[in-house]
């Protein structure tokens, strides 16, 4: 039955008619429609009719969903050793809003967002990194006298419309000095850390999880070779279910180097699935292993877990996570960021980061992105007409 809270004007700019529309966050999972005016969802429901509709796509053999969130990429492109194009390989991933995760610090943020997040049309939200130069310098990285909370915090407030958090990573000197920063900074601005964490003897990941990392903070990396995720029996630690039941957040993270099957599978059949799924999309991974995060989520498809499960983790999940609830929705009145995708069937590779092959029998495409009601990836024409059909060629 087609939906009446919406306005009652039946002027859409865009109808996906015949799909399977997937939006966890209004608990739909079933054929609808989806009607788009003025860069927002008008309408959602079985029937909406079509009279005055601009265009009209068939999209019955697909499912259509909210733009994918990724919340851990690198666009920051004057890191040559990290930033990619949002635009380029966000839309093909299905992604519409993506966290860019440190790759700038407070010194360098603003350049950061003239640069990139003013002018793209990917919706780049941020975490400003706790090293003030974020992931521009390496060797900065290593630096403590480079790492201070208050001019991060001062970023981050002052820059609220699109920072998120707090990011530290890459720190491989002794202590604890790169994570209590962090979390200084985000106590001062109010906001969640995000940490990419190397375990040492003297600071073990079970006291990150459980006496550092507060409700709301995200480990990213969940599945890396160098976090001890399972025993030498192949069981999960207790610490992380224990972290979980505090309200730590266990983000994918895939990366260059931190998804293997050999640790994912053991975990995945355990129950032990990431709160969100996330690329770490970079130069280094961009032509795999990651390429987009449509395909990271088909592994996972292939690992067993159901696709409307994969959606939620793709979309409400992390936007819960980035304080950002209007996102990732299908709602009436939202901004219309929508992707749809193609369920393919046959013989498929995947590897990992330990160049370990899968090979599974599903896969999904992206087929068409919407963002904030304008067509952004339409690799098939499906908002195209036929050539025959637009006359002479003046």
């Amino acid at each position: 039955m087609e939906s009446t809270s919406a306005a009652v004007s039946d002027r859409y700019d865009l109808v996906l008619q015949g799909g399977h529309v997937i939006d966890p966050a209004n608990h739909r999972d079933e054929p609808a429609d989806v009607a788009i005016a003025n860069g927002r969802i008008a309408r959602v429901g079985r029937g909406i009719s079509t009279s005055r509709a601009a265009r009209v796509v068939d999209v019955s053999d697909c499912y259509v969903v909210p733009g994918l969130i990724d919340i851990h990429v690198h666009y920051f492109a004057t890191c040559p050793r990290l930033g990619v194009s949002p635009d380029d390989h966000a839309f093909p991933g299905a992604v519409t809003t993506a966290v860019d995760t440190g790759t700038a610090g407070w010194r360098n943020f603003e350049r950061f967002r003239r640069e990139v997040i003013d002018r793209v049309k990917c919706r780049v939200l941020a975490y400003v990194n706790i090293v003030s130069t974020g992931m521009e310098i390496p060797a900065n990285e290593q630096d403590p006298w480079q790492m201070e909370p208050a001019p991060a915090a001062e970023m981050a407030r002052r820059h609220a419309d699109v920072v998120v958090g707090i990011k530290t990573a890459h720190y491989m000197q002794p202590g604890w000095t790169a994570v209590d920063r962090a979390i200084a900074a985000g106590e001062m601005a109010g906001l969640p850390v995000m940490f990419d964490f190397a375990p040492r003897p003297e600071r073990s990941y079970a006291d990150l999880l459980l006496k550092k990392m507060r409700p709301g903070d995200i480990h990213t990396h969940v599945y890396a070779r160098h976090i001890p995720s399972i025993d030498e029996n192949g069981k999960v630690y207790d610490y992380i279910w224990e972290a979980r039941r505090r309200g730590v957040i266990l983000d994918l993270g895939h990366g260059a180097g931190s998804f293997w099957y050999r640790l994912a599978v053991p975990c995945i059949e355990q129950g032990y699935l990431p709160d969100t799924i996330s690329t770490d999309q970079h130069t280094g991974n961009v032509n795999g292993p990651v390429f987009t995060l449509l395909h990271t989520v088909s592994k996972m498809l292939n690992l067993g877990i159901p696709l409307a499960d994969l959606i939620y983790r793709s979309t409400v999940a992390p936007a819960r996570a980035i304080g950002r609830p209007e996102l990732g929705t299908l709602s009436e009145g939202a901004e219309a960021d929508v992707a749809v995708i193609r369920l393919q069937h046959g013989r498929f590779g995947y590897w990992d980061c330990g160049r370990g092959k899968m090979i599974g029998h599903q896969k999904l495409e992206c087929v068409l992105t919407i963002r904030a009601g304008q067509v952004v990836y339409d690799p098939h024409g499906l908002t195209m007409d036929d050539w025959r059909s637009l006359g002479p060629n003046y």
